[in-house]
């Protein structure tokens, strides 16, 4: 395992203040493979290309795994930030977002544009859910 695919600290993945359940920032790295979603690599491990739809439906999906371990599914989100390393990905990341919630309703959500995100993440998420 490289340092790239090694978690980069210790933290928890939830929290639960207020009635709230307040989800991390999630990268698309997946904890069963510990390898991250839509990325094409050249051979010293350096990125070639990123698939950005790939890589937001692993973060959504990341944040539904933490919220299944607090009882909770993606109807339970009430808003989320986005983080972009690109605002050229924007459009395309709505696409997956859509599909995502769609008969879920969709939360809020904030979506900004950041210069680079911990590991080979081009997308990071954080949300914000209320349990029943």
């Amino acid at each position: 395992m490289n340092q790239l695919t090694k978690p980069l600290a210790s933290y928890v993945h939830t929290r639960r203040a207020g009635g709230l359940i307040f989800v991390a920032g999630q990268g698309c790295r997946d904890p069963q493979t510990n390898t991250y979603s839509g990325l094409t690599l050249n051979a010293d491990g350096t990125v070639a290309s990123y698939d950005i739809r790939a890589q937001a439906l692993g973060v959504l999906t990341n944040i539904e795994r933490a919220l299944i371990a607090e009882g909770c599914t993606r109807s339970h989100i009430v808003d989320v930030n986005v983080f972009l390393t690109d605002m050229k990905d924007f459009q395309a990341m709505n696409e997956v977002w859509n599909q995502f919630f769609e008969g879920h309703g969709a939360p809020t959500r904030t979506t900004v544009a950041v210069r680079q995100l911990p590991g080979l993440n081009f997308i990071e998420m954080k949300a914000v859910a209320v349990p029943n």
